[in-house]
């Protein structure tokens, strides 16, 4: 079936992925994927849907999906984290509860939940090994873009996420005012979507952990260390943000390393340690959720099965700390990422967001010794 979009949808497009290494940011020690993305982890595929429309309209719709089959029948470990739990994050009781991921994860404003879980369980009961299905556990998560969006016009529609999850893709990632993040505001500058990948060393298994965020949220902003948002004096409690640190910030990690729910949950916890890195401080009225997931396919959980036991590869508990920091780095870096890449936004009732001046925090970044010569 081939879902056709309103006339008037546009799709704008952002920067790719690397965007602060590209300026001489180099967050971490451990190495980036190819991407520097979470495509980086293989099978994983992101697509977006991005809706501008007149002048008040400014939404969309990100999809993750996990691998190339069939997600439903088969399932991968997973789990969730919720570090302020100020938000809906759909679906997240019964991965919590059976440690596993049954659809691919959108993520949307906060008043377009049903419509992309809608949208999941359509995706799902539509494929062919599943005709007999008769419960979905659709995931999605969200943010709330309504100062620069008509929130409550609730513009992303079922065929819209359907078009994100057909045309996800594996390799470089789209990242700023794309889908989900069209209409995001972070530190008081324009959010968006970031993503990032980081490497174990061969020594450890030699994992990939990715991960993807929609940034919608607010504290004192750091990159690398450096007080950007002090140093700009645009920072929560301070002058016209004094107010202002509540948002929501999704984070989705991937990783191709075997671990089970309850490790994948040690790993969610760690990505927002790198959330608390670039200075958000998970306020009152903050949703700020991680899922994680492993694509690693000996540890995949079948729809059926004719035998009642499984036996799985893990990885011991001791052995886990290269991951931990892969996580911690990768999710920084993507928060950072969203910044450079998004772009002033103009919207709803005339408010504008104005983008990270790039010049002014490259300077501060050299400044404070932090920044790599390119040339």
């Amino acid at each position: 079936m081939k879902y056709l979009l309103p006339l008037l949808l546009l799709f704008y497009f952002s920067s790719l992925s690397a965007q602060t290494r590209e300026k001489g940011i180099e967050i971490g020690i451990l190495p980036t994927g190819k991407y520097n993305a979470i495509t980086d982890v293989g099978g994983v595929k992101v697509g977006h849907t991005t809706i501008i429309e007149a002048d008040s309209i400014r939404t969309g719709a990100t999809a993750i999906i996990p691998h190339d089959g069939n997600i439903f029948q088969d399932k991968v470990p997973a789990a969730i984290h919720v570090s302020n739990g100020f938000g809906k994050l759909a679906g997240s009781t019964q991965v919590k509860e059976l440690g596993n991921l049954e659809t691919p994860i959108v993520l949307t404003n906060t008043l377009n939940v049903a419509n992309a879980m809608n949208a999941l369980i359509t995706y799902t009961l539509e494929q062919e090994e599943n005709l007999s299905v008769r419960s979905v556990n659709a995931v999605v998560g969200e943010t709330n873009d309504g100062f620069l969006n008509d929130i409550r016009g609730r513009h992303v529609k079922e065929a819209h996420v359907l078009e994100a999850l057909k045309n996800a893709k594996s390799g470089e990632v789209v990242e700023g005012n794309v889908g989900a993040g069209t209409g995001t505001v972070c530190f008081g500058f324009k959010g968006g979507i970031g993503t990032s990948s980081r490497k174990t060393p061969k020594s450890t298994g030699g994992y990939t952990v990715g991960v993807l965020v929609q940034t919608n949220f607010g504290g004192v902003l750091q990159i690398d260390g450096v007080p950007v948002g002090v140093e700009l004096d645009q920072y929560y409690l301070k002058g016209k943000l004094k107010d202002d640190a509540d948002g929501s910030c999704m984070i989705v990690v991937a990783t191709d390393a075997p671990l089970d729910a309850r490790n994948l949950e040690r790993l969610a916890k760690r990505a927002a340690f790198g959330l608390a890195k670039t200075g958000g401080i998970a306020s009152n009225g903050s949703g700020d959720y991680v899922i994680a997931f492993s694509t690693a396919k000996e540890n995949r959980v079948p729809y059926s099965s004719e035998s009642s036991t499984t036996e799985n590869t893990l990885i011991l508990n001791d052995y886990l700390s290269p991951l931990f920091l892969g996580a911690i780095e990768a999710t920084e870096e993507a928060i950072i990422n969203s910044l450079f890449a998004a772009e002033t936004t103009k919207g709803r009732d005339g408010h504008e967001i104005k983008e990270l001046p790039e010049k002014e925090v490259l300077d501060l970044m050299k400044k404070y010794g932090k920044l790599k010569d390119k040339n």
